[in-house]
């Protein structure tokens, strides 16, 4: 399900961003989570979608980010959550988001692969730089060449940004803080 809710969505961004980082990453989680909201929602270029249970509890969180063409969304942070209902429920997510969406995501090592193959996704090409990139069934590009650049943000930026700007920092630190806090039951 794509998590439109403002409120939800920022609770469910902030908690992937600990998730993936893991909760004493420093400042990584906090600077993903400001430049997501602040220039990927703000450009509209990127959704949280979640995964839920029988009983409307998430299990699984993904943030995607559209290409710079807006033909495909690559699969930027996936997590899954504890769940007793729900076996494998991140490559449940990848799956299902495979089979509608045009999908690409990055594998950085075999076991990453597998776990996407294993989620449907069959087309591999590997970078200069040595990451895999695996297309969905969807994904309209007959091959691993030329594909558009997801849109970003400069991390670099942000960090100069909330150096510069004490209350921008703050600002951004209580919505994850308060976004962390209020991590939804059910969705």
């Amino acid at each position: 399900m794509h998590v439109k809710n403002e409120q939800q969505c920022n609770a469910c961004l902030a908690r992937l961003c600990a998730e993936v980082y893991g909760h004493e990453a420093g400042i990584a989680p906090l600077v993903t989570f400001a430049g997501t909201i602040g220039v990927l929602f703000e450009q509209q270029a990127a959704r949280v979608l979640a995964l839920v249970d029988d009983s409307s509890r998430p299990v699984a969180l993904a943030l995607l980010v559209l290409d710079e063409q807006g033909e495909s969304m690559e699969v930027a942070l996936l997590t899954a959550l504890e769940s007793e209902t729900v076996a494998r429920p991140a490559q449940q997510l990848v799956k299902a988001l495979a089979e509608k969406a045009p999908l690409r995501v990055k594998a950085v090592d075999d076991t990453q692969r597998e776990i996407f193959r294993e989620a449907g996704i069959q087309r591999w090409f590997e970078e200069d730089d040595g990451t895999h990139v695996g297309l969905g069934p969807r994904h309209p590009a007959p091959d691993g060449s030329d594909l558009p650049r997801a849109m970003h943000f400069d991390e670099q930026a942000v960090v100069q940004a909330f150096k510069r700007d004490k209350e921008l920092f703050e600002g951004y630190k209580k919505r994850f803080l308060r976004g962390l806090e209020s991590f939804p039951q059910t969705l």
